[in-house]
């Protein structure tokens, strides 16, 4: 795999409009009903001024000699450099694209960049300690991520039903946000992608949240609500979560109805964080699931730090049935949840087959094309 800055490949068309240096987007806020929503994502204009900050002096000193064969004038100074165009700002959107093919995507992270600073010194400061990395600025620019993905999307939510396997009731729905483009949808991990790349994570992730609360509250009943959330996307818990906190109340949802999803891989990065917006969430009383569990040893040992209250059998770990190695493995995981009083829910269910065996194995609940498949409502 290429360690270079990655771009996305989706075919959305950026809806844009050129008014000299600026790049404004035409989607416009607004409220679509409960179901859709059309967000404003602000896209930087074309910055005829650029500071760039890292301690690498080897990459600001080839950025430097770059930004030079572009005609670009280049001013110095330890871990510093201040680049100004002339050009109204076209040498440097040739210049974030050359970066983009050339720089890996760790050197991209390491430096931090603040386009048509302020003057003055204090202002400047702060403005660099608060400027994104230069993966989010190319990402923000459309120059490696499709910005349109989200800049055109009504964003939507879709629910898949979670039913008891002892008799097919249904007893959940898990929110999937979807985004319509130029009529064509586009899938939460696209969206997602976008969002993370650009620094929009902590507000997608708000989006999608309510979004589900919202598009379920006419319809939901006595059933549970499961909403995938990223921790890493809520920094103070008691402000992030505030509108969240509102939107469940206004939708008249009991809060023991909702299930936050938090995958094992977002879950493993920051154990501390992680534990801390947990135990923000279970204050709040909303209950916590485990999402794509396997059975290797970080699971295990996330699902004894985490102690969910739902545990979602990996859709992989699912499919390997009837094989007897993923029946061991499938085993295992059941008896550690059931044994932290979790409840299992089997992901990917998509035969009768595959239903009789993870209800052999323990499996409390099931999801899959089998049982529903995600529908608008």
């Amino acid at each position: 795999m290429s360690d270079r800055v990655p771009q996305l490949q989706v075919p959305a068309r950026a809806c844009r409009r050129e008014t000299g240096a600026s790049v404004i987007l035409l989607g416009v806020v607004s409220t679509l009903g409960p179901a859709r929503r059309r967000e404003y994502w602000h896209v930087p204009a074309r910055a005829t001024r650029v500071l760039m900050a890292t301690s690498d002096g080897r990459l600001l000193a080839e950025v430097a000699r770059t930004a030079r064969a572009l005609g670009l004038a280049v001013s110095a100074a330890p871990d510093l450099l201040d680049l100004t165009d002339e050009d109204g700002g076209r040498g440097i959107e040739r210049l974030f694209h050359r970066l983009a093919r050339e720089l890996t995507t760790a050197e991209a992270d390491g430096v931090r960049v603040a386009t048509d600073p302020p003057e003055a010194w204090a202002a400047l400061a702060a403005r660099l300690l608060t400027a994104p990395t230069l993966s989010v600025e190319l990402a923000r620019r459309g120059v490696t991520a499709e910005i349109g993905v989200l800049a055109e999307a009504e964003l939507w939510s879709a629910y898949q039903p979670i039913v008891r396997l002892t008799d097919r009731a249904v007893v959940a729905h898990e929110a999937l946000l979807r985004g319509l483009v130029d009529g064509r949808e586009v899938g939460g991990s696209d969206l997602f992608f976008v969002a993370e790349s650009a620094g929009w994570l902590p507000r997608l992730d708000r989006i999608g949240r309510e979004s589900a609360i919202a598009g379920a509250a006419s319809w939901l009943g006595d059933a549970d609500l499961f909403v995938n959330s990223h921790p890493a996307s809520i920094s103070r818990p008691q402000v992030g979560l505030a509108s969240t906190e509102r939107a469940l109340e206004d939708a008249g949802i009991d809060p023991s109805r909702l299930v936050i999803e938090i995958g094992e891989v977002s879950a493993v990065t920051d154990r501390g964080h992680l534990l801390s917006v947990l135990e923000y969430y279970r204050s709040l009383g909303w209950r916590v699931a485990l999402d794509d569990v396997a059975a290797g040893w970080s699971s295990r040992s996330l699902l004894a730090a985490v102690r969910p209250d739902v545990v979602k059998l990996g859709k992989a770990l699912v499919q390997g049935l009837p094989d007897e190695g993923a029946r061991t493995m499938v085993r295992s995981v059941v008896e550690l949840a059931h044994r932290l009083g979790a409840l299992v829910v089997a992901e990917g269910v998509e035969s009768e087959q595959a239903a009789d065996e993870v209800t052999a194995l323990g499996a409390d609940l099931a999801q899959g094309w089998l049982l529903g498949r995600p529908a608008a409502r």
